[in-house]
């Protein structure tokens, strides 16, 4: 614990959300609700005016529908929300060296280190300082909460939500915390707090009040320790500016089950170069390849295989990926895929280039032009229906094919040739309505068009700031 209040906790206030509100002027003060749409899609980030509704994360988005069916539900797009993170991030490490990030839009600061703030005046200003430069940068807000340990600080910007600022006075922890549900400390879920309701703790002056002794009796020694040191505000943990990937991986639901074992080797393959991508995006390797599979029933299976060394080849995650998954049965239907890559390191070890080869090599074997990166796909030279079999043009009797229909995802970008940038409000039966507006415009028009016109193509996303538009057509 710090004399002075110079541990400053960030967090953005419904980041996604409010990104998307920046962005789309027509969704300003509106229920916005961000995550995936499909029948199995979760809510990310819920808008405050959706929160109204009881909507709020990790909730399946079908209730939330039925909470909210007004509510503008859009997909996410984490490489607009990255951009925007990537500079408030700038900004808190102009104000120190020891930065810690939680997540894309969460971040602890050592003030202290930074020399910005020694007491708690200075501490103030300058939170009050980072808060309009935030604003300024990306016309979005934050709440800070400032304390002398990371626990409180994190306590005080939950407090200060949304758009606030708290600081906690060294010496008056106690008195603050006491009333506070005990669900306010990190790690008392659900669970914990119900056990702890049962016996009478509801709140931390109760929780301090059951002395040490007690907890650890009701909830184990480490967690029970951890527990009351909380509840007397005591927290001795430093920022920590880097904090080492453990690992990384991306997986997919299916509105559908996938009984098809081609399918889901496809769909494996799939994640496998997404988790390559977001690995290398890192700057990291890895020697342990995890396969995560979620039968019909909801049963969850994971599969590991360790390599003789770290690797980033795309060509060596999809081989060891495709070994796991003949390890596990699909018969009754697959609803989640995932594939992730552990044991991180910062170099690759070459020889395991020559397992790469080997797979191509093997491929060629069964009669397919393998190329770097994998097997070709279906009409590519050297795949099936290419020209490698002199396949006539067309589907199998010589047709053309028809080409697939376009798909546009609500809250995706878009820029027609005459209209110029705007968003997916929604799409079906051949149709796709688009409003087209931008950040810094006022709310636009609404239009809708073929999802195949020629003139309506996707989108890069417009930055939050610097970008006031004219007026849309």
């Amino acid at each position: 614990m710090r004399a002075a209040p110079t541990i400053l906790h960030l967090d953005m206030d419904a980041f996604y959300a409010s990104v998307e509100q920046a962005s789309k002027p027509s969704l300003r003060g509106k229920a916005v609700i961000v995550g995936g749409l499909g029948p199995r899609g979760v809510v990310a980030t819920a808008s405050y005016e959706a929160r109204r509704f009881g909507v709020h994360s990790a909730m399946p988005t079908a209730q939330a529908r039925r909470l909210c069916p007004n509510g503008a539900y859009l997909i996410p797009r984490f490489r607009l929300y990255q951009a925007v993170s990537e500079v408030v991030m700038g900004l808190l490490r102009e104000l120190s060296p020891l930065v810690e990030p939680l997540s894309l839009d969460e971040a602890f600061v050592d003030l202290e280190a930074g020399g910005t703030a020694f007491d708690a005046k200075s501490a103030r200003e300058t939170g009050e300082r980072l808060r309009a430069d935030i604003r300024a940068a990306t016309g979005l807000s934050g709440s800070v909460g400032l304390a002398g340990s990371k626990m409180l600080a994190k306590v005080a910007s939950e407090e200060a939500k949304p758009a606030g600022l708290l600081l906690i006075e060294p010496g008056t922890e106690r008195e603050l915390l006491a009333p506070m549900s005990v669900r306010t400390l990190p790690g008392v879920g659900p669970v914990t707090g119900e056990h702890l309701r049962r016996a009478g703790i509801t709140t931390v002056g109760e929780l301090a009040e059951a002395g040490e002794d007690e907890l650890v009796r009701m909830v184990g020694r480490s967690h029970g320790v951890g527990l009351y040191r909380m509840a007397l505000g005591l927290d001795d943990r430093p920022v920590v500016a880097e904090r080492d990937a453990k690992s990384v991986s991306v997986e997919d639901t299916f509105d559908v089950d996938l009984h098809d074992r081609v399918r889901i080797r496809t769909e494996v393959q799939r994640l496998a170069d997404r988790c390559v991508q977001r690995l290398r995006g890192s700057g990291h390797s890895g020697r342990t390849i995890v396969l995560k599979v979620r039968r019909y029933d909801f049963s969850t299976l994971t599969r590991s295989e360790t390599l003789r060394g770290p690797t980033d080849d795309p060509a060596v995650v999809r081989e060891a990926a495709a070994r796991l998954l003949e390890a596990v049965d699909t018969t009754g239907g697959v609803r989640l895929l995932g594939v992730g890559v552990t044991g991180l390191a910062d170099y690759t070890q070459e020889d395991l280039f020559a397992q790469s080869m080997a797979a191509e090599a093997e491929a060629v074997a069964e009669g397919a032009a393998a190329e770097p990166g994998g097997v070709p796909e279906k009409g590519e030279p050297g795949g099936p229906g290419g020209p490698a079999e002199a396949a006539e043009p067309g589907g199998p009797t010589g047709e053309p094919e028809p080409a697939p229909e376009r798909r546009w995802a609500a809250g995706s970008d878009v820029l027609h040739a005459v209209y110029g940038p705007g968003w997916v409000q929604g799409s079906g039966v051949g149709r796709v309505t688009v409003r087209f507006e931008q950040p810094g415009s006022p709310p636009g028009r609404v239009r809708t068009f073929r999802v195949d016109d020629p003139e309506l193509e996707p989108s890069d996303p417009l930055p939050l700031v610097g970008q006031a538009g004219a007026d849309t057509p």
